[in-house]
């Protein structure tokens, strides 16, 4: 089965690093295929960026995102330049601590800024709770995938918090 995922936030978040995982999780332990790719504007911080990926079961022979099916949007300024036009089919995580807006398609509001911000201490892993929200909310790669994913890409001595960020994203995305 084909899943297309759009990721967007701003420039700092962490937006093409969430892409990055997911893609390895899907293609180095769950053995489906992947592709990402990423747009980011000439403002890198601050400035909207976007990551996407494709994960088939089968080889991936267009690796263009065309209509994502998955959509998980970390500020208002990504929403309305990569989320705005979802279509009524697709699934949106949104960060409810910063998107204002709320799509036409079904979608979870995950508070994953003020969670890592509060519960874990440092905002700057609230892209990796929202991954953890994504995998239990849709089920587009498994657990342990995700999880190994995210320790191999993490910098080092970060491993622990990452972690705690994440399972919370599981329990965000149980909920939702």
């Amino acid at each position: 089965m084909r899943h297309e995922i759009r990721f967007s936030g701003y420039g700092g978040q962490g937006i093409i690093l969430s892409a990055v995982i997911l893609g390895r999780a899907a293609a180095l332990y769950d053995g489906k295929y992947a592709v990402q790719t990423q747009v980011y504007g000439p403002e890198a911080r601050g400035g909207a960026s976007m990551g996407q990926v494709v994960i088939d079961d089968t080889p991936i022979l267009y690796p263009e995102v065309t209509e994502p099916d998955i959509y998980v949007i970390m500020s208002q300024q990504g929403f309305e330049k990569y989320g705005i036009r979802a279509g009524e089919d697709a699934v949106m995580l949104i960060d409810a601590d910063l998107v204002r807006s709320r799509p036409t398609c079904r979608y979870y509001e995950i508070p994953a800024t003020s969670e890592a911000k509060g519960t874990l201490g440092r905002e700057i892993v609230a892209n990796i709770v929202m991954m953890g929200a994504l995998v239990t909310a849709t089920g587009v790669v498994s657990r342990e995938a995700i999880e190994r994913a995210v320790l191999d890409s993490v910098p080092k001595g970060t491993e622990e918090l990452n972690l705690k960020a994440l399972k919370r994203g599981f329990e965000l995305g149980e909920r939702a």
